[in-house]
């Protein structure tokens, strides 16, 4: 050990609590602030491994203030790191083992962040306490009696023992003035008595203090006071592993057999965890796991990188939540109740959790059922879980598997790896604490492939309540049972999710809302959240429903309420900045205690504002809306699109709802080729290439053209366009809309411009049902569309649409294009030389 080198004039402080490091000793020292491992990181994990890291050590009492100042005037241990121990995932835990070299004063701190650093003078110096020793007698007296006594304590003890055999080569080869450091750190002592000798500067008086120390140990011993960590260490085969484990931290085993600290405290930490093993009440193939592991754990030293990968598995084993779990609120009346008080329409989702709880009351040992909603962003999916949570009284998991690309996620880690951990699944039974939660799985259908595995095959048996009773982590390496838990995803679209995985999950349709939806939406829900998240109350400011509607048919054309809160955000701050610069000081936010107690603060408000602009209530209008949002963002434009031949209105189905799309269509001389354009799909161009096709097969048939110029396009370029280029398009729902753009083109007629449709064609001219009737008809309504042409087979899905949309509505079924060519056109299509019904949805 170099000690009569000179330590730096500036040091990284490491703060040691209720411990005392004296020179010459050694000690392992736990790592969990973050300033310390902040040190760590910028001074020896990225350090030169060819040169020492000094750190210097300054003992303080756990209850102490922890200031900075407080350190100045501290004396401390300048100290080396030997080794490092722990691990860096998944959050930083290290062991550091270090020996005191000399003692140091603390002038002052040069920098408190990110970790101290301390201006220090060295206080001794081995060489000259050594020189001090020879030319001083009563130093030199006093040595050789301590010498004598430290000894003869050691000759109290077995001398058979491998660990005392090395205590007495190790005193053997003190040099004098280290004798009371380390002597003093072997010896049972108190904190403060520690303290005392690392703050004695002078040699003499740290003899005197040290020997009383060693006095009364050898005067404990006298008496037969047992030394256990030194009779633990009599042990064969404990002596077998640490001879072959312990090398040149040796005397540090031996300052733990006297001093007992650390010792203690790992024994007393796992006679705590053997105590929370039989609390936990595992079942008994997992009981039987732990107390094999516990049993390892035990005959394992502590300095064993294995010890903290097992102590950390059964810690594991004992937070997991094996037989504790919620009891369901099972009064079906007060579930309705509080279903309908969170959320407004979404009666398919609400009808299931109804007959969830129906079931459960009946049967307690019902599984729970796999969920899955599917619908645009903003119409509640990930909020409805949450209110689920509260209507059954069960703890609420929220896990966003979006961009999650690692089955281990799901599955967890083995053992075998570094920093390994158990999967999100069991983490979250952890975190809530029951075995019977409502965990949310949001963006299920986001989930992507990568080297490490496909995560929603991981999914598979998590999701079936046929096998997820046995679900078995990596990290766990055990059956934990999951039929209990319920299960609910989130998707926007369904396309992106593995066949095998959907067939796990019971889907519901989460459409998107209507304009009365939206509107009773912000009445009930949005409008009093913004208002108290921006400080008003809802009697100094109100909204006029001419107001919510203008914002909701002008300013957002969403299937969710999303923009429509963010709009409404921006109106209700604009608000507060008028209030806010009537009276800055008066209108202050009260909390509802406050309200409860002083009545006078809408009196306030009022006096502030009563001679200004602001009248309270304070009513924001249509032109309010417009000052403050800009003008409309939303137009319509139906009527401009479909006021010239070849124009014709398609519904489309997108993850964020239904749109309306037009089909635009054109001819020019050339040689009878067809152009798309607007990033179409396969799909889309097939269904143009087949509109055209059946066109040019009944041109005659429709009046297109003459008898003896069968070919329609044999010297026409048709061009085809699908505006809004930059957002890709495809499926198997625009036929019907491509070929009635196409028959207006080629008849010079303009198609009726209140109506939209949908539907796929064949070459026979049948109409096919398509999907997403739902959403496409509440797009029609939402821009303005009275009439909606649909397939005959789809009149099964109208049974879904809100009454109020189909009041407004007039929904035309049809079974051929002939039947859809009648109802497009204004007056019917005269051209047509057959006559049939059209049929019309009577639901």
């Amino acid at each position: 050990m170099a000690t009569n080198m000179d330590i730096p004039s500036r040091l990284p402080l490491l703060i040691l609590e209720d411990k005392v490091l004296l020179p010459g000793s050694s000690m392992r020292i736990a790592i969990r602030d973050n300033a310390s491992i902040r040190m760590m990181d910028s001074r020896l994990l990225k350090r030169d491994l060819l040169r020492s890291v000094l750190v210097g050590v300054v003992p303080r009492r756990s209850n102490e203030e922890h200031s900075s100042q407080v350190l100045v005037n501290t004396l401390g241990t300048a100290a080396v790191i030997v080794q490092v121990t722990g691990t860096n995932w998944p959050k930083p835990l290290y062991t550091l083992l270090v020996t005191g070299l000399c003692r140091f004063r603390i002038d002052s701190i040069i920098q408190e962040v990110p970790f101290l650093i301390g201006n220090i003078t060295q206080m001794d110096s081995p060489s000259k306490q050594e020189m001090d020793i020879k030319k001083n007698a009563e130093l030199t007296s006093i040595a050789v009696e301590f010498r004598i006594l430290a000894e003869d304590i050691v000759d109290m003890l077995d001398g058979k023992i491998p660990v005392i055999t090395r205590l007495k080569e190790m005193l053997s080869a003190l040099p004098d003035h280290s004798l009371p450091d380390t002597l003093a750190s072997i010896v049972k002592a108190t904190f403060d008595e520690k303290l005392e000798v690392l703050n004695t500067t002078d040699l003499v008086e740290r003899f005197k203090k040290a020997l009383h120390l060693l006095k009364r140990q050898q005067a404990g011993l006298k008496l037969g006071e047992p030394v256990k960590k030194i009779s633990r260490s009599s042990d064969p085969k404990r002596t077998k592993q640490m001879k072959k484990f312990g090398g040149g931290s040796f005397p540090i085993r031996i300052n733990k057999g006297f001093d007992g600290d650390d010792d203690n405290d790992d024994e007393d930490d796992i006679e705590e965890l053997e105590g929370k093993i039989k609390a936990a009440e595992l079942p008994e193939h997992a009981l039987k796991v732990a107390m094999k592991e516990l049993k390892r754990l035990k005959k394992m030293p502590p300095q064993f990188p294995e010890h903290a990968t097992t102590r950390n598995y059964l810690e594991w084993m004992t937070d997991l939540p094996w037989s504790k779990e919620t009891k369901d609120k099972l009064d079906i009346a007060q579930a309705r109740h509080d279903l309908d008080q969170d959320h407004y329409g979404l009666e398919k989702l609400k009808r299931r959790v109804i007959e969830y709880l129906a079931v459960r009351k009946l049967k307690n040992s019902l599984k729970g059922p796999i969920l899955c909603f599917v619908g645009p962003p903003g119409v509640g999916k990930t909020s409805v879980g949450r209110s689920i949570a509260n209507t059954l009284g069960r703890e609420f998991h929220r896990i966003s598997l979006g961009g999650i690309h690692d089955q281990s996620d799901i599955r967890g880690h083995r053992r075998t790896y570094v920093g390994s951990m158990p999967g999100r699944i069991l983490t979250a039974l952890k975190s809530v604490g029951v075995k019977n939660p409502v965990i949310l799985l949001d963006e299920i259908d986001k989930l992507t492939k990568s080297l490490h595995g496909d995560p929603s095959s991981a999914l598979l048996e998590v999701l079936d309540p046929e096998q997820n009773w046995t679900f078995v982590d990596h990290y766990l390496n055990l059956p934990f049972d999951l039929s209990q838990v319920l299960f609910i995803a989130t998707a926007n679209s369904i396309s992106t999710i593995p066949p095998a995985l959907l067939d796990r999950m019971e889907l519901i349709q989460v459409p998107g809302y209507t304009q009365e939806e939206k509107l009773a939406i912000a009445t009930r829900h949005l409008i009093p959240k913004q208002l108290k998240s921006h400080g008003l109350k809802e009697a100094d400011v109100q909204f006029s429903q001419d107001a919510v509607k203008s914002i909701i048919s002008s300013y957002t054309r969403e299937a969710g309420v999303r923009s429509l809160e963010r709009n409404l955000g921006a109106l209700c701050r604009s608000v507060a900045v008028k209030f806010a610069e009537k009276n800055a000081t008066n209108f202050e936010p009260k909390d509802e205690k406050d309200a409860q107690t002083e009545d006078s603060t809408g009196k306030d408000v009022k006096a502030a504002i009563s001679n200004g602009d602001i009248q309270v209530p304070f009513t924001i209008t249509k032109e309010f809306v417009v000052k403050v949002l800009g003008p409309p963002i939303f137009e319509s434009e139906v009527a401009q699109r479909l006021a010239v031949p070849g124009v014709a209105t398609g519904l489309a189905w997108t993850a964020m709802g239904g749109e309306i799309m037009f089909v635009e269509a054109t001819r020019m001389g050339g040689e009878g080729q067809l152009t798309l354009t607007g990033q179409l799909g396969d799909v889309m161009k097939e269904s143009a290439q087949l509109a055209l096709s059946w066109l040019r097969s009944h041109a005659v048939e429709y009046d297109l053209a003459s008898d003896h110029e069968v070919d329609l396009v044999g010297r026409t370029d048709i061009h085809v366009h699908f505006p809004a280029g930059a957002v890709g398009k495809d499926g198997p729902s625009a036929g019907l809309a491509i070929v009635v753009a196409l028959v207006s083109l080629f008849s010079g007629r303009c198609t009726r411009s209140d109506t939209a449709m949908t539907g796929e064609i064949t070459l026979r001219g049948l109409v096919l049902p398509v999907g997403g009737i739902k959403e496409k008809i509440l797009s029609a309504h939402r821009a303005g569309i009275t009439r909606v042409i649909l397939p005959k087979r789809n009149e099964k899905d109208l049974r879904e649409i809100p009454e109020n949309v189909k009041n407004d509505l007039e929904i035309l079924t049809v079974q051929s294009v002939e039947e859809a060519l009648r109802v497009a056109f204004e007056d019917g299509f005269p051209f047509l030389r057959i006559t049939n019904i059209v049929g019309r949805s009577k639901l």
